[in-house]
């Protein structure tokens, strides 16, 4: 039996999974490796951490599994988008910056003033962006000189991993198209482009380009004693993690859309050609484009509301999560229930914005503001599929994947509040499936997505949506976006409080 590797390295944590070539689960293992906060608005993370934890997981993976190295036939590759990752000339790491950084934000806004932003929208399809890789780039060439004439290699989050196995420094179509780095339609480097940002002088730094189920290299030597793999065996280039969240969920044909619940709020439809006036376009196989309007507002908000104010909770009994949907499930809908905004890390469109809950009263409970907070990341959802419809992005079907696809609140609430029926994916973890199928199609044992999606994505579940509880959603939505407009000047002010 010949299996395949995918291993999906997030913000918040690294896992790998093996898949055989039906997408049956056969092992996982999983490491929390989150990041760090050495200042206000900077996320950052320790490499030497991720390595260590890839070699372990590894193993462990293998061990769960019963297999072998030789069984392992292919390994595909995923992790976050955007962010800065930076090697030096010996490929030792130099940053390694997260997607929910901020550190840019003043940047940015010198951008949009001068109109640096609407010349970058028209060649990469996409506005620059506090945690954008080019941006946080140019923000290093201004901040940290030193550090950037050190710099010889960019990478995103999943290229880590390819080199850690690999040895090899590569990158491909959906991340660098996803950061904004590429001409698109071409999926190509640009100088304009470079030149806009005031990055002409780091096109030698920018890695060899490929597309997702591409081999960028083999397992070395050195990898196999440690790991228990086979030297030898291939490596794709994986794929940008929200893309592959897509695929493992079996969103590979125009008129396809996925939305996946996680530390992102991720919102993606496939078409043929890139979309404008979205948040974000990449390339997934010749011919196919991701649609994308993405922020920091999903799950990332309950898992601070869970550290912070659920861990301890004698009720929840080891599993807060579990606690968490309990109690907002038990929490009544009604029209006039307290409200959240989920900007823990500001929103795509203003950096500024902050998270918050509106019309607590004296006999609300926990419940209520769980069941706000829910709903508030679901609004945001909701948002961002408003966008896209509003570009010309339609979606025949939505599926709905990631680590929030598990809870019974979200797939429900997001059915109810687009009063449509929704899939929800079957593998909870389709981000590491995706990386798996490029994998196999890497290996030679499928020919593209199409045909892999059909062989390993088993069927998803489905969602109906409630008509009393939608007109209900339509009213607190219209409250929820008046309040959110009301409230973005006195975010601006709160920020410049923090900068004097």
């Amino acid at each position: 039996m010949k299996a395949y590797l995918g291993i999906d390295a997030g913000n918040t944590g690294v896992k790998a999974l093996l898949f055989d070539e039906t997408g049956l689960e056969l092992a996982r293992a999983g490491r929390e490796t989150g990041g760090t906060s050495p200042a206000p608005g900077r996320v950052e993370r320790d490499l030497g951490r991720l390595r260590s934890d890839l070699d372990a997981l590894i193993q462990e993976v293998l061990a769960k599994s019963g297999l072998q190295g030789k069984d392992v036939a292919g390994i595909g590759t995923a992790g976050h988008g955007n962010g800065l990752y930076l090697l030096d000339a010996d490929e030792a790491p130099l940053a390694a910056i997260q997607s929910m950084d901020t550190r840019a934000a003043a940047l940015v806004a010198e951008w949009d003033a001068s109109g640096v932003s609407d010349t970058i929208s028209k060649i990469a399809l996409q506005r620059p962006w506090p945690a954008q890789t080019p941006t946080l780039l140019a923000w290093m060439a201004k901040h940290q000189p030193e550090l950037m004439e050190r710099a010889a290699h960019v990478l995103m989050c999943k290229d880590v991993v390819t080199h850690a196995l690999t040895g090899r420094v590569a990158s491909e179509v959906s991340d660098m198209g996803g950061a904004g780095l590429l001409r698109l339609p071409e999926n190509s480097y640009d100088d304009d482009l470079l030149e806009a940002y005031g990055l002409a002088q780091s096109r030698s730094i920018l890695p060899p380009l490929l597309w997702p189920t591409d081999v960028a290299g083999t397992v070395t030597a050195e990898v196999a004693a440690r790991t228990g793999l086979a030297a030898g065996t291939p490596v794709v280039a994986g794929l940008f993690d929200v893309v592959a969240s897509a695929v493992g969920a079996g969103v590979t044909r125009p008129g396809e859309a996925s939305v996946i619940i996680g530390t992102w709020s991720i919102n993606q439809a496939i078409v043929e050609k890139p979309a404008g006036n979205v948040f974000m376009s990449c390339g997934l196989t010749p011919g196919r484009y991701m649609a994308m309007e993405n922020s920091a507002t999903s799950a990332a908000n309950l898992e601070w509301m869970v550290h912070h104010l659920l861990r301890h909770d004698e009720r929840a009994d080891g599993t807060p999560y579990a606690l968490a949907d309990a109690l907002a499930l038990a929490s009544p809908l009604r029209a006039d229930a307290p409200m959240y905004h989920p900007y823990l890390y500001g929103a795509s469109s203003d950096p500024s914005a902050r998270a918050g809950f509106f019309g607590i009263a004296g006999w609300h409970d926990t419940g209520d503001l769980l069941r706000a907070l829910f709903e508030g990341v679901s609004f945001a959802h909701l948002a961002h599929l408003t966008k896209l419809r509003a570009a010309g992005v339609e979606s025949e079907n939505i599926t709905i994947s990631g680590g929030g696809a598990r809870s019974p609140v979200w797939p429900q609430m997001l059915a109810d509040m687009l009063g449509r029926t929704l899939a929800v994916a079957a593998q909870p973890e389709a981000g590491a499936l995706g990386a798996a199928m490029a994998a196999a199609i890497g290996a030679g044992r499928f020919a593209d997505l199409d045909e892999a999606a059909a062989a390993m994505v088993a069927p998803a579940s489905q969602i109906t949506p409630d008509p009393q509880r939608n007109a209900i959603y339509q009213r607190r939505y219209e409250l929820w976006q008046a309040i959110e407009q009301s409230l973005a000047p006195h975010w601006a002010k709160l920020r410049q409080l923090g900068d004097v």
